[in-house]
Formats: structure tokens, C-alpha cells, sequence
């Protein structure tokens, strides 16, 4: 293209002069060209001026940019300006990408993939083709293994593939608990011996590219390493061993292989500060006792209330008895009586000396 515009430039001014001094002269000398040639004269000029007046109109509105990137050798031609008009594709956008790829030396790079045509696919996709390229350009600075079609997958999935790389080049710091996230300012967990450690850590992390699209996100980091923590103290048999050597759960969380499928890997866990909290066991050991306190003082109460009514009853029973005995005693005087009435029973006579009758 580079090669058609001065010749073409140069028929345009060679053509146009021509045409206009012709139609001079046949107007002038009617019969110098015959009778049927004016029309096709008029045709001609006004045919040369219409394409002459596109060509100024292609030159105002992309000469500039596809002379920029003419200079910068990214290898875009005005048809692909052109195309790039027709389907509302911002050109100055696509060739600042292609440029800022080929100064860095990617855009030639066959593995890299970067082309004209991709970069308008990505933009018509939805991506940020921009930041695509800026990272691109730090990975390929850093040494990291990121294509153009991994770089435009981690954009597409709405991932910011810069922030990306800059994570995995220079590490982040992940504070367990986040506390823009979560409303305790630290993680709690107990010892064997019941005392409480509220522990504050924080973690180090670099992006994994790799796994980086459907890879978990920093709330699964920040999770697993809160339950890696709190079971690495409650498997402690006291508190003042994790005072001592707080070191050791580091290690015991790290060897769990806790950035599994997440989009990142661990560099390090560092205990920022521990404090000691309450004798939960202590207190439940308080609290059972209590408790055990209260259900022997409900049995006790219970067994007294028994006892009581047992007492009760036993009145009742000696009353009932007593009013048996006083109904027997009522008995007997009428007994004695019947049997006087009947012969049975006779008073002693004082001259046998109290013997009985014979009946």
C-alpha cells in the first residue's frame, strides 16, 4: 500500500490537468475532437473528481493514523483502516495496540499471535485490548509463559489480565482475616487445654497464570488458611506450645496444599500476632459444674418433696388406723352386752370361788 499511494498520487495529478485542458480546447475548437468526445470528457472530469474527492476524504480521515503506524512498522494497511470504519471498530485503538506490541519487539513473535485481525476480534468480543497488550508486554519483560490467546481468555472471563501479571512478577500480601471483608479483627481457635488464641496472619500469594481462569479467588485462599490455622492450634495440647513456636503452623498449614485449583500459589504464611483470649475451658468447665449443681439440687429437692409427701401419707395411715382401733373399742361394750342377752356370758358367783357354769 505504501508503494500504490505516490503512484497513484502522481496519476491523479498528471490525469486531472490533462482532462481539465482537454475540455478547455474542445470547447474552444469544437471540431478538433469530434463530436461525441465533449460528453465523454465531461464524464471523465467529473468521474477523476469523484475519485479524487474519496481519496481525499480516505487520506483526511486515516492518512495520519496509517501514516503512524506505516512509521512504526506495524504493518496496517488503509484497506484494513477502511474495513475497521465499516464495522465501527476504533482504529486509532487497534494500531496504538499493534504499535505499542511491535515497538516491544511481541508483534513479530509467532507465538505471541498478535495480528490486526485478532486484536479487532478481541475489541469486537468485548475485550480491553489495551490492557491485553500491557500485559503482554510486562509478561514478556518478566519472562512469563502468556500467549495473546491465554492473555484474551483471562480478559474475556473478566479477569484484569495486567493486575494479573503484575500479582505474579511482584508478589501481593493477603491479610487472614480481611478485615474490609470481615467484621472480626482476627481468627479464633482453642487449644487442647481450652485457652483461647486469636491469631492474625498474613499471606503471601503470586498469580498462577495457569490456572488462573476457573481457579479459585482470594476468599478461598483467606478460607482455607483461617480452618488450616485453627486446626493447626486446636490440635496443640496447650496454648503456650503455639506461643513458643508459632512457626510450626506455618509449616503444618503449608504442607496442606492449600492453594490447590485456585488461581494461586502460596509463597508464604507469616503469623502476624497472637494474643491470648479467654479460659473457655475453664469457663465450660464452670459452667458443667454449675449445671451438674443444679440437677443434684433439683434430685435433692425432688427426693425431699418425696419424702414429705411419704411422711403425709404415713400420718394418714397411723390417723385411719387410730379411728380402726377407737371403732374396735366402740365394739366391745356391745359384744358383752349380746352375749349377757344371750346366756353366753354370766357374772361369777362368790361362793364357787369364781368357777364357771355348766352351761
Amino acid at each position: 500500500m505504501s508503494s500504490i499511494l505516490p503512484v497513484l498520487l502522481a496519476q491523479g495529478a498528471n490525469v486531472v490537468p490533462w482532462l481539465v485542458a482537454a475540455a478547455q480546447k474542445a470547447e474552444a475548437e469544437p471540431g478538433a475532437f469530434g463530436p461525441n468526445v465533449v460528453p465523454w470528457l465531461v464524464i471523465s472530469i467529473v468521474f477523476a473528481a469523484v475519485v479524487l474527492g474519496i481519496f481525499v476524504i480516505i487520506v483526511l480521515i486515516y492518512g495520519n493514523i496509517w501514516f503512524q503506524a506505516y512509521m512504526s512498522n506495524a504493518r496496517v494497511t488503509i484497506w484494513e483502516l477502511i474495513g475497521m470504519g465499516f464495522r465501527q471498530v476504533p482504529t486509532r485503538l487497534i494500531v496504538q495496540g499493534k504499535i505499542m506490541a511491535m515497538q516491544a519487539g511481541i508483534a513479530s513473535d509467532p507465538e505471541m499471535g498478535i495480528t490486526t485481525r485478532r486484536l479487532e476480534a478481541h475489541y469486537l468480543a468485548g475485550g480491553n485490548v489495551p490492557n491485553v497488550i500491557r500485559a503482554l508486554i510486562a509478561a514478556h519483560r518478566a519472562d512469563l509463559d502468556l500467549n495473546f490467546d491465554r492473555a484474551a481468555a483471562i480478559d474475556l472471563a473478566g479477569r484484569n489480565v495486567l493486575e494479573a501479571v503484575q500479582t505474579s512478577v511482584n508478589p501481593k500480601v493477603i491479610d487472614c482475616p480481611d478485615p474490609q471483608k470481615s467484621h472480626k479483627a482476627a481468627l479464633s481457635a482453642i487449644a487442647k487445654n481450652g485457652v483461647e488464641l486469636r491469631v492474625r496472619a498474613r499471606v503471601t500469594v503470586r498469580t498462577n497464570l495457569k490456572r488462573l481462569i476457573g481457579g479459585a479467588t482470594e476468599e478461598t485462599i483467606i478460607a482455607r488458611v483461617g480452618e488450616g490455622i485453627i486446626t493447626s492450634i486446636g490440635s496443640s495440647e496447650t496454648h503456650l506450645e503455639v506461643m513458643e513456636n508459632p512457626d510450626h503452623i506455618s509449616k503444618a498449614v503449608l504442607e496442606r496444599g492449600l492453594d490447590a485449583q485456585t488461581a494461586f500459589e502460596i509463597v508464604s504464611i507469616d503469623i502476624a500476632d497472637i494474643d491470648v483470649g479467654e479460659n473457655i475451658g475453664a469457663r465450660l468447665r464452670a459452667d458443667q459444674a454449675e449445671a451438674d449443681t443444679r440437677v443434684a439440687r433439683a434430685r435433692a429437692e425432688g427426693r425431699a418433696a418425696s419424702a414429705r409427701a411419704r411422711e403425709q401419707e404415713m400420718k394418714a395411715e397411723v390417723a385411719g388406723n387410730r379411728a380402726r382401733v377407737v371403732l374396735a373399742e366402740a365394739e366391745v361394750p356391745m359384744a358383752m352386752a349380746a352375749a349377757f342377752r344371750q346366756g353366753n356370758l354370766e357374772a361369777p358367783s362368790r361362793r364357787d370361788g369364781g368357777a364357771r357354769p355348766q352351761a
